[in-house]
């Protein structure tokens, strides 16, 4: 029997759920890509382009909010 198969038989996978979290590459770029950070380092350039994409994003929600 495996692990997972374990903790579904016992009840105990609701529990750990946030805690199994996908460590492969393709997990780690969605979680950047669903949730994005600003740059710990960079150029001016990329923090510009943080910036623009923040005012971005802000500006589609006032506009969501006024329709």
């Amino acid at each position: 029997m495996r692990a997972d198969e374990y903790l579904k038989k016992h009840g105990l996978e609701e529990d750990k759920k946030d805690e199994l979290k996908d460590s492969s590459l393709k997990g780690k770029s969605l979680e950047r890509a669903t949730h994005p950070e600003p740059p710990k380092a960079g150029t001016p350039y990329d923090w510009e382009d943080w910036e623009n994409f923040k005012k971005d994003e802000e500006r589609q929600k006032d506009a969501d909010a006024d329709k």
